[in-house]
C-alpha cells in the first residue's frame, strides 16, 4: 500500500475501544468523581506499560493489583484480548519494569528493598522467564552474586542468546556476557579493564565496537571504537569537561562498519544527529539538527536500521524518515489530534503497535493498532483522576530581566484569574522539563492553582549556550530566572504579588531553599522537597565520581543555603525522604536545624522509606506528600 493511501486508511479507521479484561481493575470500581482529590493522585498508575512481542501475537503489561501497585505481569494473546491472559508476579519484589527478549521470552525487572548495617536502600533484580508461564524463573549470574546487569544487544538473528554488560568477577568493572536465555549458560566475550569498562556497543554481527572508560590521567572520559575486525581500540573522542561538548555514540552503521550513528555537537551551539568515520575521524554533514532545540535521539529498529530522529519541542517530536513507519505513525496520530502520541513498541511487520496517548488532560491511555485498521483501548494509566479539573499546558516563553528568553510551560485552571500561584523548577539541573501529563502540576491545577515551570538558564536541550550559562550561578541568576517567571505570571495579570509559592524537588529543592531568603521576596512560602541545601556537601559527594567530579562539581557555585538561614523570611515547608540515595536526608536535618536554632516558621516532613525518585514514592508516601502540600500552601501560606 503506498504511504499516503495507507495514512488515509488508518485515519478513519474504526475505534474499536474494547476495554482489555481486568485492564483497570486495580482498584475498587468507584468514579473519579466519587473519591477526594488527594486520593485520586495517590493511588499509583493502573497501567505502566505494554509491549507487543517481535511476532505481534503477545502483549505484555504491568498491571496495577492495589492502590500501591503491587503489580503483576499479564501476557494477552492479541488476537483474543478478552480472554484471562496469563498472569506472573512475585511475592517478596516489586515488579518494576519487563520487556520482551524473543517472541517467547521476557525479561522482568524487580525492585527491593534491603538493609544493610542498618541503612535501606532499593535495588534492582533481574530475571527471566516464558511468557506463557510455563517456564521457571532464571536468574543470571547468581553463583558470582550478581544479579545486575543492562542488554546491550538482543542479538536478533541469535534466537535464545543476548549480549550483556554485568561485572561477572564482583571487581567494579563491567564485561561483556554472552547469555543464552534458555540454559543460563554465560561465555565471556570480552574482558573489562581499567581503561575500556562501559558503554558497549555491537555492531549488526554481534560484534563489540564501541565503548568507554575514565582516563585517569587525562582526568577525562573518552569514547574508544575498533575498525571491523580489529582488537585494537582507538581513542575517537575525550570529554575533559573544559568544553562541555556532547559526543554519544548510538550505534554502529548497517551499511559501512566503520562509520558510527552519533548525537554531538560538532562546533555547533545545538546536537545533531553524524555519522563519524572511525579511520579517518571525519563527521558526516548533519543527518539531522534544528536550530532552536538539541536532536534526542536516532530511532532504530532492533536490526539496526534507521526509523528516524527525536527532539524535544513543547512535546517530544518524531522526525521518521521510514516510509511504513511513518505512514503507520501519521495515520494514527490523526486519529488523535491535539495529544502526545509514543509509540512504545511495534511488531517487526508494524502490522501490530502498542502506544499511549497522553496530554494535560490525558494522564495516560494505552491502546493497540491492530492489522494497520483496528485501534483498541487498552486501559487507563490513571483512571480515578477527575479529568475535568485537569488542564492543558502552554508552552510559552518570557524575558528574564537580562533579557535572556526562558521557555516554560503554564498551566492554568479554568476560571477568571488571578489565580494562586506556584512556580516550579525542575531538578536536576542538567535537564530540561518536557511536559505531556505533569502529575504534580495536574495535582495543583486540579485545586485551583496556575503553575509556571520554566527551562531556566542551566537547563539542558536547548544547546550549549544556554547550558552553560547556569554556571557557577545555583541561587543567583538561575534563581532570578524563577522570580521573573514569577513576575510575568503577575504582569500577565494569571496571579497577583501576594498569591505566589515555590515548591521544587532535588534542584528544585535546593531552589526552593534559596527562593526563601530573597530579598524582596515575591513568594508568601516555599516548599522544599529532597532538596540540596549545602553546595560544599553536595560537592563533596561529586568529589567521589571520577565524571562529575571534573565535569559538574566545578559549576557549583553560588548561595550555600544553609549557611544562610537566619535570612529566610518566609514560612518553609520541607519534605525528605529517610534513604534518599541522591540527595541525602542530612541536607534537610541541617537546613532544618537551623530554622529550629533561628526561630523560623516552618515544617519538616520526613517520608519513611522514599528515595529521592517519583517511582520510589508508594500510595502512603503520595497520600502523605500531598496532603501536606495543599494544606500548608492553602493555610499556612495563605494562597487560599
Amino acid at each position: 500500500m503506498k504511504t499516503k493511501n495507507l495514512i488515509q486508511s488508518l485515519a478513519v479507521a474504526g475505534l474499536l475501544f474494547t476495554q482489555v479484561a481486568g485492564a483497570n481493575d486495580a482498584q475498587q470500581d468507584t468514579s473519579a468523581k466519587d473519591i477526594s482529590l488527594i486520593e485520586s493522585f495517590s493511588i499509583l498508575p493502573a497501567i505502566q506499560s505494554i509491549q507487543v512481542s517481535p511476532n505481534g501475537k503477545k502483549l505484555v503489561m504491568q498491571r496495577a493489583t492495589s492502590k500501591d501497585g503491587d503489580y503483576i505481569i499479564e501476557v494477552h494473546d492479541t488476537a483474543k484480548l478478552g480472554q484471562n491472559p496469563v498472569r506472573l508476579g512475585a511475592d517478596k519484589m516489586r515488579v518494576s519494569g519487563v520487556s520482551w527478549l524473543n517472541d517467547d521470552k521476557i525479561l522482568v525487572v524487580f525492585r527491593q528493598l534491603l538493609e544493610d548495617s542498618g541503612k535501606k536502600y532499593w535495588v534492582n533484580k533481574f530475571a527471566i522467564t516464558d511468557a506463557d508461564g510455563k517456564g521457571d524463573w532464571l536468574q543470571p549470574f547468581k553463583k558470582s552474586g550478581n544479579v545486575s546487569f543492562s542488554i546491550i544487544d538482543i542479538l536478533p538473528d541469535h534466537e535464545d542468546e543476548v549480549l550483556v554488560e554485568v561485572d561477572v568477577n564482583d571487581n567494579w568493572i563491567p564485561d561483556v556476557v554472552k547469555l543464552n536465555i534458555k540454559t543460563g549458560r554465560e561465555r565471556m566475550i570480552l574482558r573489562g579493564s581499567t581503561k575500556v569498562n562501559n558503554g558497549f556497543i555491537a555492531d549488526k554481527d554481534g560484534e563489540i565496537r564501541v565503548a568507554s572508560g575514565w582516563n585517569q590521567n587525562n582526568q577525562s572520559v573518552d569514547a574508544f571504537a575498533r575498525e571491523k575486525g580489529s582488537d585494537e581500540w582507538k581513542t575517537i573522542y575525550s570529554n575533559t569537561g573544559e568544553d562541555r561538548e556532547t559526543f554519544v555514540i548510538k550505534a554502529v552503521s548497517n551499511d559501512d562498519p566503520n562509520k558510527l550513528y552519533v548525537i554531538a555537537n560538532n562546533g555547533e551551539d545545538k546536537t545533531g544527529a553524524y555519522l563519524y568515520d572511525i579511520k579517518t575521524g571525519k563527521f558526516s554533514d548533519r543527518l539531522f539538527g534544528l536550530k532552536t532545540v538539541d536532536t534526542d535521539n536516532i530511532i532504530f529498529d532492533k536490526h539496526g536500521d534507521i526509523r528516524g530522529y527525536t527532539y524535544s519541542g513543547k512535546y517530544p517530536e518524531y522526525y521518521i524518515t521510514d516510509p511504513e513507519y511513518l505512514a503507520v505513525y501519521e495515520g494514527v496520530k490523526q486519529a488523535f489530534p491535539g495529544s502526545f502520541l509514543s509509540l512504545s513498541s511495534t511488531s517487526d511487520d508494524y502490522n501490530t503497535i502498542a502506544f499511549m496517548t497522553q496530554s494535560g488532560t490525558d494522564p495516560g491511555t494505552y491502546y493497540l493498532l491492530k492489522d494497520k485498521k483496528s485501534i483498541i483501548k487498552i486501559g487507563e494509566r490513571m483512571p480515578f483522576i477527575d479529568k475535568t479539573k485537569l488542564a492543558d499546558s502552554k508552552y510559552i516563553s518570557y524575558k528574564a530581566r537580562d533579557g535572556r528568553k526562558i521557555r516554560a510551560y503554564l498551566t492554568v485552571p479554568e476560571g477568571e484569574g488571578p489565580f494562586p500561584s506556584i512556580v516550579l523548577p525542575h531538578g536536576g539541573p542538567w535537564v530540561r522539563d518536557v511536559i505531556t501529563f505533569d502529575e504534580w502540576t495536574q495535582l495543583l491545577v486540579s485545586h485551583g492553582y496556575a503553575v509556571i515551570q520554566p527551562n531556566y538558564r542551566g537547563s539542558t536541550g536547548y544547546g550549549l549556550e544556554h547550558w552553560k550559562a547556569g554556571d557557577k550561578n545555583w541561587g543567583l541568576k538561575m534563581q532570578d530566572d524563577l522570580d521573573d517567571a514569577a513576575q510575568y505570571m503577575i504582569d500577565k495579570g494569571i496571579t497577583s504579588k501576594d498569591k505566589v509559592a515555590m515548591f521544587g524537588w532535588s534542584y528544585g529543592g535546593y531552589a526552593a531553599f534559596a527562593a526563601s531568603m530573597r530579598e524582596n521576596n515575591m513568594y508568601q512560602c516555599t516548599v522544599a522537597g529532597a532538596g540540596v541545601s549545602d553546595l560544599s556537601r553536595i560537592n563533596a559527594r561529586l568529589h567521589d565520581n571520577a565524571l562529575l567530579n571534573k565535569l559538574q562539581r566545578p559549576t557549583i557555585k553560588g548561595v550555600s543555603p544553609v549557611e544562610q538561614v537566619e535570612k529566610v523570611n518566609v514560612p518553609i515547608l520541607v519534605i525528605h525522604g529517610d534513604i534518599d540515595g541522591r540527595v541525602p536526608i542530612e541536607h534537610s536535618d541541617a537546613f532544618v536545624s537551623e530554622l529550629k536554632k533561628h526561630n523560623k516558621q516552618h515544617k519538616y516532613v520526613v517520608l519513611e522509606d522514599a528515595d529521592h525518585f517519583m517511582n520510589t514514592l508508594f500510595y502512603g508516601h503520595k497520600q502523605k506528600f500531598y496532603s501536606e502540600l495543599i494544606d500548608w500552601l492553602d493555610n499556612t501560606c495563605g494562597l487560599k
